[in-house]
């Protein structure tokens, strides 16, 4: 079974800068696609960015497009999130999660990845 671990959260002023890393192991990440997703109080889960198992592909909410990005490093096994120009909006708890998918793909789902990690709080206020 694939597992995730994710870091790099933290409290951070607005138009502030964090990298979120998520730590895979189990099984061999470079055959997974990896998504991120984040959950506000009271809010439901919602889709940030996704990245295909070669990172070839990217794609990403329109809410963080040009301040988030997604990027891998396979042979270390992680799954990067840079957000940039933090917005107290973006405060939330962080998760990435995996599915098994061909090159190329990307899953934008929640119901789509069978793997999630337990979650980096990001809190940005002043």
């Amino acid at each position: 079974q694939l597992q995730l671990v994710e870091f790099g959260g933290g409290l951070v002023h607005p138009g502030g800068s964090l990298r979120l890393s998520c730590s895979a192991s189990g099984l061999d990440l470079g055959y997974y696609a990896v998504g991120w997703f984040r959950q506000a109080p009271g809010k439901e889960r919602e889709g940030v960015s996704c990245i295909s198992s070669s990172g070839s592909m990217t794609t990403y909410a329109e809410s963080v497009k040009g301040r988030f990005t997604i990027s891998r490093n396979n042979d270390k096994k992680t799954v990067y999130l840079d957000l940039n120009s933090l917005k107290p909006e973006d405060t939330a708890l962080y998760y990435c999660a995996s599915a098994f998918a061909r090159f190329g793909e990307l899953k934008r789902l929640e119901g789509e990845y069978d793997y999630w990690g337990q979650g980096t709080q990001v809190t940005v206020s002043s």
